[in-house]
């Protein structure tokens, strides 16, 4: 299987070319990483080829390294029910810059592509309507970035004497803090109240059997 997947993408990356920087095999999926303009062609071809067939979007999705100088990257996952086999495409890119949306090929894409723009705040050209889809209005950031805090910026309430839901900033009973697990008062113990009497029983009905 992993032979037959590693000669498709080789056969996609002599037909595509430059448009893809990378193929390979990974816990049995062929993956391809493509040069960010060129997604839209990538997408189109991995679809209409008769090699491919690749007529089904599965998902969008997206995955946050701060670390790195294009710190997303935007993944496709894409299924051929005609050979039976799955591709993930991923492209990298940046805050600032967007990304060719995909729902002129793929319908299904719409509400991946808000789904991304809500949780990371990727954004995506020629998108038919790009809004939030997941969270409230007026929400403030995009929750799946690693740097968003995981309290929020405001939380919300309903005002008995406005008669309305009011947002307010967050506001913690107490500090935040670091669980370590070294102290017996935080965390799970491996030894519970009453265990030791189960390996007392549990050692002299050895003794008996013996």
């Amino acid at each position: 299987m992993d032979t037959a997947l590693k000669e498709l993408g080789d056969f996609i990356r002599d037909e595509l070319g430059d448009a893809v920087k990378d193929a390979h095999v990974r816990l049995g999926e062929l993956c391809l990483e493509v040069e960010r303009d060129e997604i839209l062609n990538v997408i189109k071809y991995l679809r209409d080829d008769a090699n491919c067939q690749f007529s089904t979007l599965l998902d969008v999705c997206a995955v946050d390294y701060p670390e790195r100088t294009e710190r997303f990257e935007v993944v496709y996952n894409l299924l051929s029910m005609t050979h039976n086999t799955r591709i993930r495409v991923k492209l990298s890119t940046d805050e600032d810059t967007p990304v060719a949306s995909v729902t002129s090929v793929f319908n299904s894409a719409n509400w991946w592509e808000r789904e991304v723009w809500d949780m990371f705040g990727i954004g995506f050209i020629d998108h038919p309507d790009l809004r939030r889809i997941l969270t409230d209005y007026g929400f403030e950031g995009h929750p799946l970035r690693k740097d968003f805090p995981l309290t929020g910026y405001v939380e919300l309430r309903y005002d008995d004497e406005q008669k309305r839901v009011v947002y307010e900033p967050v506001k913690l009973t107490q500090e935040f803090r670091t669980f370590d697990f070294l102290s017996p008062w935080e965390g799970v113990q491996r030894m519970l109240p009453g265990d030791e009497k189960a390996e007392t029983e549990a050692d002299a009905a050895k003794q008996e059997a013996k």
